[in-house]
């Protein structure tokens, strides 16, 4: 591995926004460019919660995907109180559906339609264990009485140990994790139980939603947290336990969604993705251990095959536009743009032309 490149055997995205409609479009090509696969987050609306919906859905993605591009979708359901272990066994015995999301009621966007109460989806997890058909947690409480910057931590100690025991072969993800607690929890928990890692988590602490004003396109939930904890996730994504793996959480909102009186959560990051990956990796001497976490950890943990090709960064500096459009939406003035993590500065990586 020289200094001045990285082959990489193609990377997949364990945690993915694609949205729908002419946003699709626009934004799917910018993960199609070097992951081979995403998990597709079902948070649309109305959300994908059935099997019928989840295939309609990949259609519209197979669709709007670039022809030269082999990118294969991986589609979720999305849990609600009233899921059928029916549907849940129909899912599983689905080739492209790989995993069930579950969002507490309220706590991201467009999660209205989320979980009330773990009690109420007990029989669809017990599907879940019995099909083999992993659980995706956004691993939050959205109690009001909960300080935001916990919210992580009071959902892994009231409610994860407790899924744990009782659904002991029910393989889980705690998703986009934010806090020492979290990596501790899952390097502790049974083999079966994994987590993924954004970006943006590892890149910035919470000091960088103030800095020089508020900045809305930081702005994401789980919210980011102190440095002490975005070091113990560089440290969970550089040790080389194949238990973390990558996940963006790449979320385009248009610019005018996130600078409004109540501003969307999401960062969006897939267009610069894999290199700011190698951007951290490479800050703590340990881009030898980024293809496992890229390429390797995720498809392990989901029983599928790695990526057979591969791809090239190489170490040339680069801006990130200052915008990236979006298309024709209902934006104020018919066209939208969205504004990309890292927009208008210098980005020491970047992906080789094949």
């Amino acid at each position: 591995m020289s200094l001045d490149q990285i082959s990489l055997t193609r990377p997949d995205d364990w945690h993915l926004h694609l949205r729908d409609g002419p946003i699709l479009e626009r934004v799917l090509p910018a993960t199609a460019r070097c992951f081979g696969r995403a998990i597709i987050m079902p948070n649309l609306k109305p959300p994908v919660t059935t099997v019928q919906q989840a295939g309609d859905y990949r259609d519209r993605i197979v669709r709007a995907t670039p022809g030269d591009s082999c990118f294969e979708p991986l589609m979720t359901l999305y849990l609600t109180d009233n899921t059928p272990p029916d549907e849940i066994y129909r899912a599983a015995e689905c080739e492209f559906i790989h995993a069930v999301k579950y969002y507490p009621a309220g706590a991201t966007t467009h999660s209205d339609s989320g979980v009330t109460n773990l009690g109420n989806v007990a029989a669809a997890l017990a599907a879940m264990q019995d099909a083999g058909l992993p659980l995706l947690l956004h691993g939050e409480v959205t109690d009001l009485d909960i300080d935001i910057f916990d919210r992580e931590a009071v959902f892994i100690k009231r409610h994860l140990a407790r899924l744990i025991d009782d659904f002991p072969d029910l393989r889980m993800v705690l998703e986009h994790v934010t806090t020492a607690e979290a990596v501790e929890f899952v390097l502790a928990a049974p083999a079966h139980i994994g987590a993924t890692i954004t970006a943006h988590h590892l890149l910035l602490n919470r000091n960088a939603m103030f800095e020089g004003g508020l900045r809305p396109h930081y702005y994401c939930l789980p919210i980011i947290k102190r440095e002490k904890h975005r070091q113990a996730l560089i440290d969970a994504a550089t040790s080389g336990s194949p238990k973390f793996f990558l996940g963006t959480d790449s979320a385009p909102h248009p610019k005018h969604a996130k600078e409004s009186d109540c501003g969307c959560a999401g960062v969006f990051s897939a267009p610069v993705a894999i290199e700011l990956y190698a951007e951290v990796f490479e800050s703590v001497g340990a881009l030898d251990r980024l293809e496992a976490f890229a390429s390797f950890h995720g498809p392990d943990f989901y029983g599928l095959p790695r990526n057979r090709d591969s791809i090239t960064l190489k170490r040339q500096a680069w801006c990130v536009p200052e915008s990236f459009e979006l298309g024709r939406t209902n934006s104020p003035d018919g066209a939208a743009v969205a504004i990309v993590l890292r927009a208008g500065t210098a980005i020491s990586w970047q992906l080789a032309d094949d």
